[in-house]
């Protein structure tokens, strides 16, 4: 019988454990132990992410120019949507006959520089060129891994039908004309608002739900007309908001300022997200059992080590759901796996390890760009028993060399470190990347220093803007960087009356990612006076937010 084992990461030199649950997956699915930590391991995932930086590009297939996520200075093969998804071309052209005696990446590598990658990663969408990891939608803009939305701009994580909405993240079970709100679902004109569900008309509200007509208020369920948390009447509510000038940027900078000061200095947060769960450690898991360190977890069961999944019997994922998903390990962006490995985007697939965007297949070995493919190694048809003898050949030199057995090594990574998700939860220095054998990206494509028309020169009200503003180029307040509105938007904000924001869209983006805690854990006790109860939550205890156990946080609920 296994036992635990504490053992020193190879990536940050510090210790970490190694239970018995895991030792019995690893067993099970046939792979070493890792070498690196869990949060080592998270942090080489997210560096093949590039969720959030686009290009433009001409396709190397028609020529097309076509907004891509790699960098015009990428040394792929980069096809527009269209070309990629197209049978001009058939990616076991590019297959090579693999060499059991020469290291593996060094192998794969060559692969990735001849097979084609898609610019963009999202199909059967109407007028929503500039989105990634998306599918299903229609006029969406600027937006990253939504399905289903409609009419949105600079939305992330949203499914399930978000519309008219502007400014959100994580809106998994839909929403309409939100604005600026963060982990909100079925919520109709909202606005700044912070883990509210099933609540209509409620702005710069935190932890409230089936709330209606509520404003800068927390910790609130079943609750009508409520303004800094006192109750009112209709009248009395309808008069208070009629007083504030809620067009105006500077009114709304202060209320923002207010708002702060409720989610870190009045309101109460749980020390954990848990919903329906059990046997549960970490933050936002709804509907699942036995789940270690997992985050954004959703409908799972043995499920360890992850973030933004739906899976059963798995072990650190990113990004890996929908569909029948089951004994995955160390992998990313997946959605219907099974028995899978050490894998990146790749859809539909069964029995498959180490291999890059390949869809409805089985049996492969370090492919890239397969469909309907089996039966490979590095692009190659083999037969069964051929695959399977060269297959048990190769594993077995990699494992001595100590190349099998976990995820693409960083260097592989298509992006630069700081192009990824590593950069936005889990930052470095150039100098720490490139020491940790991360790449780095010295030319991402932002423009400074051609604003047309100064944060101080734009009228303070929406109601004094006109579509000229369109035209012209704004400077942001916080990074300094040139970004624009556009028609649509300004119309956004014109009908919910908010002021044209003076901060670009990744800023935003950034500042609501900083309403919520990390993705890790500390051990703490609860802040109420008297309790002595101990909890593993992610709010760090640097953070000023109050935090409370489960049983005094539901006392404070309203």
């Amino acid at each position: 019988m296994n036992t635990s084992e504490k053992r020193n990461c190879q990536n940050c030199h510090q210790e970490f454990t190694i239970e018995p649950e895991d030792f019995d997956f690893y067993k099970k699915i046939d792979v070493p132990p890792p070498t690196w930590c869990s949060e080592c391991r998270q942090m080489r995932r997210y560096s093949w992410r590039n969720e959030r930086n686009l290009y433009r590009r001409n396709c190397d297939k028609c020529g097309k120019s076509t907004v891509t996520i790699y960098h015009p200075d990428a040394p792929y093969t980069v096809y527009c949507h269209a070309c990629w998804w197209s049978d001009v071309w058939n990616a076991k052209d590019f297959g090579m006959t693999v060499d059991v005696d020469r290291p593996f990446f060094e192998q794969f590598r060559e692969l990735q520089l001849k097979v084609p990658r898609v610019a963009l990663l999202g199909k059967n969408s109407i007028n929503s060129e500039y989105t990634n990891h998306s599918a299903d939608n229609k006029n969406v803009y600027l937006s990253f891994d939504c399905f289903n939305c409609e009419n949105g701009f600079y939305m992330s994580n949203c499914w399930n039908g978000t519309k008219d909405s502007c400014d959100v993240n994580l809106a998994y079970e839909g929403g309409e004309f939100l604005y600026e709100c963060f982990h909100c679902d079925r919520c109709f004109k909202c606005e700044f608002c912070l883990l509210v569900d099933d609540s209509i008309e409620c702005k710069y509200c935190f932890d409230c739900v089936n709330c209606q007509n509520c404003f800068l208020s927390w910790n609130l369920r079943n609750k009508k007309y409520c303004f800094r948390n006192e109750q009112l009447t209709k009248e009395e509510y309808e008069k208070k908001i009629s007083e504030l000038a809620l067009g105006s940027y500077k009114e709304r900078e202060e209320l923002y300022a207010e708002w702060k000061n409720i989610l870190e200095k009045k309101s109460f947060h749980k020390y954990a997200q848990i919903v329906k769960s059990q046997n549960i450690s970490g933050d936002v898991i709804h509907n699942s059992r036995n789940v270690k360190n997992g985050y954004y977890i959703y409908d799972s069961d043995n499920v360890r080590h992850s973030i933004i999944a739906i899976a059963k019997d798995s072990m650190d994922l990113f990004s890996v759901g929908l569909g029948a998903t089951n004994s995955v390990y160390e992998s990313h962006a997946l959605t219907d796996a099974s028995n899978v490995k050490f894998c990146h985007l790749s859809y539909e697939n069964a029995f498959i390890e180490y291999c890059d965007s390949c869809h409805n297949s089985q049996n492969l070995f370090g492919c890239i760009g397969l469909r309907k493919g089996e039966y490979c190694i590095l692009n190659k048809q083999y037969t069964k028993e051929e695959y399977e003898s060269v297959r048990g050949e190769l594993i077995n030199k990699m494992t001595a060399r100590g190349e099998y057995g976990e995820f693409f090594p960083q260097s592989l990574s298509p992006f630069g470190y700081n192009e990824t998700h590593g950069d936005i939860y889990m930052p470095m220095t150039k100098e720490d990347a490139l020491a940790h054998g991360f790449r780095w990206q010295d030319n991402i494509l932002i423009t400074k220093g051609k604003g047309t028309l100064p944060p101080e020169n734009i009228p303070d009200n929406i109601r004094d803007i006109n579509d000229a503003i369109t035209k012209e180029a704004l400077t942001c307040v916080s990074c300094s960087r040139n970004y624009n509105v556009v028609l649509p938007e300004v119309t956004f904000y014109k009908r919910m009356d908010i002021p044209v924001p003076r901060r670009c869209p990744e800023c935003r983006y950034r500042r609501r990612i900083g309403l919520r805690p990390p993705r890790r854990l500390w051990h703490r006790q609860c802040m109420k006076p008297g309790c002595t109860n101990e909890f593993e939550t992610s709010y760090a205890p640097e953070r000023p937010e109050i935090v409370y156990c489960e049983s005094c946080y539901q006392q404070e609920v309203i």
